[in-house]
């Protein structure tokens, strides 16, 4: 049997169609709410008054629950002043389309919920419950992470905005607790001529490591740095300019120099899990008395064996007669400033939201906000937090390509 052939009918014409092209949305107006945070010792607060002053100006509504900036020490008035709509009911602010928080979302937090929601605030992967991410995922939620929030430059700019906090303030704590009225050895940080400069250990050289070994070397500390990767060693030599005594974690060399320091500062931490503990409790305890370790990875359960988490209202223990810092939230002991920064990031990401006319819109038309989604219309599309509880991901991606 012959195969038939195509026929091919003489009306048939056959031209080139018009390229359609991915047209991103008209811009719309936003509604986004601050509510008070009620998460413990948290004082900052995600957009301050200026940037309130510029999305306001640029079209979009901002409503402040009355209070929410008092940690901060910014008033009612402040923005109202800024054009914001101050409200006394939680309830009104968690009505607005967008949250904007600096604390994670609570259990408190979800009866006040509304379906289809954003929130922009950080995610402590550390602290984070499987019931809660459940809840929100059956209220369609969409959740950005202000953490993993990245910039076209692959940087992650919050992140490392409160890392320089956390490693600046290191050294103004550790020159606190060393004077003879907190408990300390009676020493001033840094030394006077004729006088042997003070030792600082510091343990990990990342961005709080660099900025920790950055105030000391200012204030005339001698400074021995560790980490486990030799990269992240040669980064804090180049982005310092200068020489620094750095090692590898070599539990004999870091036991050595533990032992003749006044001031160690704990900073490795692992991206995921907890933080690993690197110097134990029998190197504390070879520790000169009054010398203090402050433990800035303890909200990854701590790098030195003996830390406990400790708040800003009683932020010292005492082992071994050493002294033991445990904060998780520095930077919230400086609110103001990462208040500050905070809002440098998120004030111009908003308007780019309202000017391409919704979050879905920005993640669609730039990749490397995708990241710091990890939840969309209530589909878990981060695979940590899905492995950690056992929860279906659904790949970012996928759901962006299939979108009406």
């Amino acid at each position: 049997m012959s195969a038939i052939k195509p026929q091919i009918h003489p009306s048939f014409s056959y031209e080139t169609q018009e390229e359609v092209l991915d047209i991103p949305h008209r811009s719309k107006p936003l509604l986004i709410g601050i509510p008070k945070e009620i998460a413990f010792q948290e004082n900052r607060i995600g957009l301050i008054p200026e940037a309130v002053g510029v999305l306001v100006a640029n079209g979009h509504e901002v409503m402040v629950e009355s209070g929410a900036g008092e940690g901060s020490r910014y008033s009612d008035h402040d923005y109202a002043e800024a054009g914001a709509r101050i409200v006394f009911e939680k309830e009104e602010v968690y009505k607005c389309p967008i949250l904007v928080k600096t604390a994670p979302p609570v259990e408190a937090d979800l009866p006040f919920l509304q379906m289809h929601q954003t929130i922009i605030s950080p995610l402590h992967l550390s602290a984070l419950k499987k019931d809660l991410i459940e809840k929100l995922m059956a209220k369609k939620i969409t959740a950005l992470a202000i953490e993993n929030i990245k910039d076209e430059n692959q940087n992650y700019p919050i992140l490392r905005s409160m890392g320089e906090i956390a490693g600046s303030a290191v050294m103004l704590i550790a020159g606190q607790y060393l004077s003879n009225f907190n408990q300390g050895k009676g020493i001033l940080l840094g030394g006077i001529s004729g006088v042997p400069p003070t030792k600082v250990v510091i343990i990990g050289a990342d961005i709080i490591g660099e900025f920790a070994t950055r105030n000391a070397l200012a204030l005339g500390a001698s400074v021995k740095v560790f980490d486990n990767n030799v990269s992240r060693l040669q980064r804090l030599q180049n982005n310092l300019g200068q020489r620094v005594w750095t090692s590898v974690l070599e539990p004999k060399i870091l036991a050595k120099q533990l032992k003749t320091c006044e001031v160690a500062v704990g900073a490795l931490r692992n991206e995921f899990g907890r933080a690993p503990i690197v110097v134990t409790e029998e190197m504390v305890a070879a520790m000169r008395p009054g010398s203090i370790i402050i433990d800035v990875a303890i909200d990854r359960g701590g790098c030195f064996e003996t830390s406990e988490l400790t708040n800003h209202e009683n932020p010292i223990i005492i082992k071994h007669n050493i002294l033991h810092y445990g904060v998780p939230n520095i930077p919230s002991g400086f609110a103001r400033t990462a208040s500050q920064a905070i809002s440098n990031v998120l004030m111009p990401l908003l308007i780019q939201i309202g000017d391409m006319g919704g979050l879905s819109e920005i993640i669609w038309q730039q990749i490397h906000l995708r990241e710091g989604i990890y939840l969309y219309k209530g589909a878990l599309t981060d695979f940590y937090i899905s492995e950690k509880f056992q929860l279906k991901f659904t790949d970012l991606n996928l759901l962006l390509t299939s979108r009406s």
